[in-house]
């Protein structure tokens, strides 16, 4: 068993801070092979489904009107074998405690210009698109904006702009995702423990997501998750206001989760959380960089995999490992300039600090199990 002892931590315990002490990638063991994106290509609506222009039911896209009716009625009109729903340029008001509900074998086409804005509301749950107990669907392009600027209560973080649950083979490309008043994204489980149903087979593909306020990507329970070529930036608001957090607890199982050319900046957390009921997880060729909490954080995962990456000037560690991680691989990564927000806590002046000190940008509980590390550059 390779065990890394690093020495002893002396960093606070953070959840209250950053939403329990603990935030980080769990990526997968290098036996882990993944599931290639082209398993799950297939596209609603290519077997010559029709095609719903929203204008022709209704929808005006002018940022007054409400069309949340008329676009949930193109998307009703689709036959079951499905089709595609087409939304053209223009500014698309939602009632989010509504939603955008979207069936099975449907693809959502939207323009670049197209944005599906948010009616302030003041409820603590709301969701501009929903993909609830839904197979084979797609949603293309376009913009998803919330309502934190204009929400009209105080509580609640979870406000959704894309909110999938239960379903399978759902992809999600070149949309943008900003201002939610919870998290951009959400993609998880309905139902708990032995009765939940997962969801699996999900792809992100030049996805952005910024400027929400409490999460830019949550993760719940899931099976077969793909992000590719992803922004999450810019959260703040409320804790624990990271980039990406893996979070099942203990809804169920969160397994199979691949990060590839992602970029992770500018939240007021940490890049990427991982906490427990999360295994084989990768982290590859991606950018964690300028966060204010932690790089990665890992507590309670198995089998991660942390490969190739740049983790640089982070607030606190690039890498964390905690006692309850195991079996995970930091491998061939550059991590330099992290833990400068810590130090100034203690230190008048950090400009003397070598950027590469290897204890500033990683550390692994000299509890936590079957830990390799190999090939990292720590560059001042």
């Amino acid at each position: 068993m390779n065990r890394i002892r690093a020495a002893r931590n002396l960093l606070p315990t953070r959840r209250g801070f950053l939403r329990g002490t603990l935030l980080l990638i769990a990526p997968l063991a290098l036996s882990f092979v993944p599931v290639p994106v082209a398993a799950w290509a297939r596209l609603p609506g290519d077997s010559g489904g029709p095609r719903i222009d929203v204008r022709d039911k209704g929808a005006l896209g002018d940022g007054r009107h409400d069309d949340t009716a008329a676009i949930q009625a193109a998307i009703d009109a689709l036959p079951a074998s499905g089709g595609t729903v087409s939304i053209p340029d223009g500014n698309y008001m939602v009632d989010a405690l509504r939603s955008i509900n979207l069936r099975s074998n449907t693809r959502l086409q939207m323009t670049p210009a197209a944005t599906l804005r948010a009616i302030a509301n003041d409820s603590t749950h709301s969701y501009v698109i929903k993909v609830w107990r839904a197979d084979n669907v797609q949603i293309i392009g376009g913009r998803v904006v919330g309502e934190r600027d204009g929400h009209l209560g105080t509580t609640g973080e979870w406000g959704f702009g894309i909110s999938i649950q239960a379903s399978n083979n759902v992809s999600v490309i070149g949309t943008h995702i900003s201002d939610c008043w919870g998290d951009g994204i959400w993609i998880g489980g309905l139902g708990k423990h032995a009765s939940v149903v997962v969801s699996t087979g999900v792809t992100l593909d030049h996805v952005v997501s910024t400027n929400n306020r409490r999460q830019a990507l949550s993760i719940g329970p899931v099976r077969g998750v793909r992000v590719i070529h992803s922004t999450f930036s810019n959260t703040h608001g409320t804790k624990p206001q990271d980039g990406i957090d893996i979070e099942p607890q203990g809804q169920g199982p969160a397994s199979d989760i691949v990060f590839s050319d992602c970029t992770i900046t500018g939240n007021l957390g940490s890049g990427l959380e991982l906490s427990k009921n999360v295994s084989g997880v990768v982290l590859k060729h991606c950018r964690v960089q300028g966060n204010s909490g932690y790089g990665v954080l890992a507590r309670d995962t198995s089998q991660l995999t942390i490969a190739d990456n740049v983790i640089t000037d982070n607030g606190l560690t690039g890498v964390m490992m905690r006692a309850t991680a195991s079996d995970v691989s930091i491998t061939g990564n550059t991590l330099t300039g992290n833990s400068a927000r810590y130090l100034r806590r203690f230190i008048s002046s950090i400009s003397s600090l070598r950027a590469g000190d290897r204890t500033l940008n990683l550390r692994v509980d000299q509890d936590a199990r079957n830990v390799t590390v190999s090939g990292n550059k720590f560059q001042p």
